[in-house]
């Protein structure tokens, strides 16, 4: 059976509505479960957003939760929401392929402090949303299926690496998205789906720390429709945790009530390219128009705007060496192991990790420390700093440009998101218009280090200022 206008509705109210509605009695979990997995049924073979769907555990969870209602049971504060956890966390119980046909029938017995903050906090794990092998791509491609594709047009990727989640809140079959960014893999497919996305600051979530310890530039963080639907999943999963050595020790706020008090004047630098046209970056020229508009709403709610770029350090190589030689430590081996069952992406990834020199990983060490430099200057002087997300609207699948890295990934599409993975700002991709075919384009929003505050109270107060959450794909 399809979908009914009722069950649309449902799917697209926000996640702090749903968590009212499940508290007060007026919905119940299994009804709510019962509609998701009902249009994931519906829309996935079109889309690919998820790689498995845990249907009879997710049904199973929604009963539970449905009966803690009546038995006075404490309820956490997603008590009954249906979340989506990407494909390259793992899942206790539940498949965890990593986007590759290498581990396509691994089933974990552990999972890490994340996912079990959320399930703590009530949230049902419905399934596991489609990534590139290993994340290491930003458009969702794969040995295991069809490519991930996007809601807005099936013809154009969802992005990537967290593309399955994008695609998945976009379409209306993952009310809570679980997204992770290493050089833009929440933002680049928020932005290319029309969501909001957040990267909170390195350190500021907790991440599995099986088989080779933690990353050292990516970042847990949520997609959703709604500034405080991310507000609400960030106070489930942030703060310190004793595995993860890399965390930030303080105890973060609470983001929920910081979107109660409005931002004060702020000073806020807008820079259209980030000073890269001389490594050959081009924007869009729908996107850097939408882009010049949104930016104005904030100069209009009373902020003080000026265009201002921080010093231009090329990150694209610094990127690609730390990236790829930090990526060989657990997967070099299917090189030899596994290399017929590899996409070609990871092949030259591992290949390129394999071969950088220790004298390049120092040099691009050296790099990092001048663009940390340069961002604590920069928001020395200013408060925010916004940008294109991304240089062009959603790419056709299977679409490739130029290299502009050495190595595998096509920078050009998305060059303004690593930068901030290597001097370790939190930053946000916020919608901001759509290209005349219906393709949303996005600004990104950075703010000082470890202040997310800032950023979820200024992307609050634009998303009053210019609603986003009503406008939904075709498919949907």
């Amino acid at each position: 059976m399809a979908s009914t206008t009722a069950d649309r509705e449902l799917a697209f109210t926000p996640v702090y509505k749903l968590t009212e509605m499940i508290r007060k009695k007026k919905l119940s979990p299994v009804e709510l479960m019962e509609v998701i997995l009902k249009r994931i049924k519906e829309l996935n073979p079109k889309l690919n957003a998820y790689l498995t769907v845990a249907e009879e555990s997710a049904l199973e969870g929604a009963r539970h939760a449905e009966k803690a209602l009546s038995t006075g049971e404490k309820l956490g504060p997603l008590h009954g929401i249906p979340t989506s956890i990407k494909d390259l966390v793992a899942t206790r119980g539940i498949r965890t392929t990593s986007g590759s046909l290498v581990y396509k029938d691994v089933v974990p017995e552990t999972e890490g402090t994340m996912v079990k903050r959320l399930k703590a906090a009530g949230a049902i794990i419905v399934g596991k949303t489609n990534t590139p092998e290993f994340g290491l791509a930003a458009c969702t491609d794969n040995r295991l299926g069809d490519s991930c594709r996007n809601p807005w047009n099936l013809e154009r990727t969802s992005g990537g690496s967290s593309g399955g989640a994008a695609a998945g809140a976009a379409a209306g079959i993952s009310p809570l998205s679980q997204g992770s960014d290493g050089g833009g893999s929440v933002r680049i497919p928020a932005a290319y789906c029309g969501l909001y996305g957040l990267k909170p600051n390195y350190g500021r979530v907790p991440k599995d720390v099986a088989p080779w310890g933690v990353s050292h530039v990516s970042c847990t963080g949520p997609l959703t429709w709604t500034v405080r639907d991310t507000a609400l999943m960030m106070n489930v999963i942030a703060g310190p945790d004793g595995l993860d050595y890399t965390c930030i020790r303080t105890p973060p706020p609470d983001y929920v009530k910081a979107l109660d008090t409005k931002p004060k004047r702020l000073k806020i630098a807008w820079s259209p390219d980030l000073g890269y046209g001389p490594f050959g970056v081009k924007v869009d020229p729908e996107v850097k128009a939408a882009v010049e508009k949104a930016v104005k709403v904030f100069a209009e709610m009373g902020h003080s705007v000026e265009e201002a770029t921080p010093t231009p350090i090329d990150p694209f190589d610094t990127w690609d060496v730390l990236i790829n030689s930090r990526n060989f430590i657990p997967y070099g081996s299917l090189l030899e192991k596994h290399a017929d069952k590899l996409m070609e992406y990871t092949k030259t990834a591992l290949e390129c990790g394999r071969d950088v020199s220790g004298v390049e990983v120092a040099k691009s060490w050296v790099q990092v420390e001048k663009m940390r430099g340069v961002m604590l200057d920069f928001f020395a002087k200013y408060d925010l700093l916004l940008t294109p997300c991304t240089a062009v609207p959603a790419p056709k699948v299977g679409q490739k440009a130029r290299e502009l890295g050495r190595h595998f990934i096509d920078w050009p599409f998305h060059p303004f998101t690593p930068v901030f993975n290597l001097t370790l700002n939190p930053a946000a991709a916020i919608p901001g218009g759509f290209t005349a075919d219906g393709l949303p384009i996005s600004l990104q929003m950075v703010g000082r280090l470890e202040d997310e505050v800032t950023v979820l109270r200024a992307s609050a107060a634009f998303e009053e200022a210019r609603p986003w959450a009503n406008k939904r794909p075709p498919i949907s």
